[in-house]
């Protein structure tokens, strides 16, 4: 018994620091515009059934009757990511995007694949395509490029150019008005078999058992940026408490360590 209680509170221990590493990533990225917080799931090893004897003054009867579980330890069962809306920050660039409601903007990487992200700062790139930060493409309802070549539109700058809600471009000239592209808003219905693939980008574990969906409820915001869903107080707080579990645990280990020198030892006097 000794020692299983120090195997229990062992994997408790490597569960809290596999907990630790995850706010400590939401930490970090409490200022990065459209991370979603990391979050643990977590399973028991096995539950271990507790009997007691039917009855406990005849020792030759081993019959028992069930009264309960005892569970064995836990491990870390997998990775999430909570995808609730971020607060919308107001920064009046005509490229900054963002969503509120459902969905994703989609992204095709310089090796041909694609990656979703929440992350609406865009630009436009010297082929005048709209781009992230990076370099990425973004996509249109089409799965194509979105162009904004100002030169050709006859428009002066990006403020010329406006984004509805439903994520379609206008570019304004006078009081003329040019239909372009619309953004592709992207969606799945199994968010908590998302992974993170970058800052901010994320794409389905498995694409052909959770595909991409046509976002149904959003609206777009122009001039607007999402930001993280982290919020470092509830980072602060989950932390301490992880730091003191992990110290409960540890000073169960110390003693259940004891304990078994002493029965050790014990065993060697007997001899």
């Amino acid at each position: 018994m000794i020692s299983r209680g120090i195997e229990i509170a062992a994997k408790g221990m490597m569960s809290l620091i596999d907990f630790q590493d995850s706010i400590a990533n939401n930490i970090a990225n409490v200022n990065t515009a459209g991370y979603k917080r990391e979050g643990l799931s977590f399973r028991n090893v096995y539950n271990a059934l507790i009997e007691e004897p039917v009855e406990r003054n005849n020792p030759k009867n081993q019959d028992g009757r069930l009264v309960g579980e005892i569970s064995m330890g836990s491990v870390t069962n997998k990775l999430v990511h909570e995808f609730s809306q971020g607060v919308l920050s107001r920064t009046e660039n005509p490229l900054d995007l963002g969503i509120e409601g459902d969905g994703f903007f989609k992204l095709r990487m310089p090796d041909g694949s694609y990656t979703y992200t929440r992350n609406g700062a865009f630009c436009i790139n010297s082929q005048n395509l709209l781009t992230d930060m990076q370099g990425n493409l973004v996509m249109d309802d089409q799965n194509q490029p979105i162009r904004l070549n100002l030169t050709e539109l006859n428009v002066n700058s990006p403020k010329d150019i406006v984004v509805n809600e439903d994520g379609s471009f206008v570019a304004m000239r006078d009081e003329n008005a040019t239909a372009l592209q619309r953004l592709g808003i992207f969606d799945f219905a199994n968010k908590d078999e998302m992974m993170a693939v970058g800052t901010s980008m994320y794409v389905p574990k498995d694409i052909t058992t959770n595909p991409e969906l046509r976002s149904q409820k959003f609206t777009v915001q122009q001039g607007a940026i999402e930001l993280s869903n982290a919020s470092i107080i509830n980072e602060m707080i989950n932390s301490i408490n992880v730091s003191r579990n992990y110290e409960t645990l540890s000073t169960l280990v110390r003693e259940k360590s004891s304990q078994l020198s002493q029965a050790i030892s014990l065993g060697r006097l007997s001899v």
